[in-house]
């Protein structure tokens, strides 16, 4: 019974190993708010940096401008589209879209950075999963410029 709880003999790693590039890796950074407009017109936008070398993007590099509608947009498609339980978004905050406020409402520096990394982990979560992983509407998203919504669903196919 003592051989059964062995431990397996492990090989040692070299330095070239420990410093080498991960095997695969994703970075999604949602960073660089910008406000755009005046009045009614007014909303903010974040840089969405992708990098990875996972072969189902085509793309190994990418810098997008999204808006928070843009994120919702994702978020409906993937869930009507795709088999995975898609996480919630930071909330709309409707209470900080009201006139008359002391303050810039959704505009203000400290809102727009918590949003920010919410926004981020929330990405983070919906690429690193597998299955989104071949969804065309996650690849349109990270890596299009622009988002077409009139997009023709379905999985992306690696070679």
């Amino acid at each position: 019974m003592a051989a059964a709880t062995q431990r397996i003999p492990s090989k040692r790693q070299t330095l070239d190993e420990a410093y080498a590039p991960p095997a695969n890796f994703l970075e999604i950074e949602v960073v660089n708010p910008i406000t755009h407009g005046v009045g009614k017109m007014r909303y903010t936008d974040y840089e969405i940096r992708m990098r990875s070398n996972l072969p189902v993007f085509k793309q190994k590099e990418s810098n997008v401008r999204r808006r928070y509608s843009d994120f919702e947009w994702l978020r409906g498609e993937l869930e009507r589209d795709s088999k995975i339980v898609v996480p919630q978004l930071p909330g709309k905050s409707l209470k900080r879209q009201l006139p008359f406020r002391s303050d810039d409402g959704i505009f203000e520096e400290e809102f727009i950075e918590n949003r920010r990394k919410a926004l981020e982990t929330f990405i983070n979560k919906v690429a690193g999963h597998p299955l989104a992983q071949n969804e065309r509407s996650l690849h349109i998203f990270l890596q299009e410029v622009a988002i077409d919504k009139n997009y023709i669903p379905g999985k992306i196919r690696t070679a």
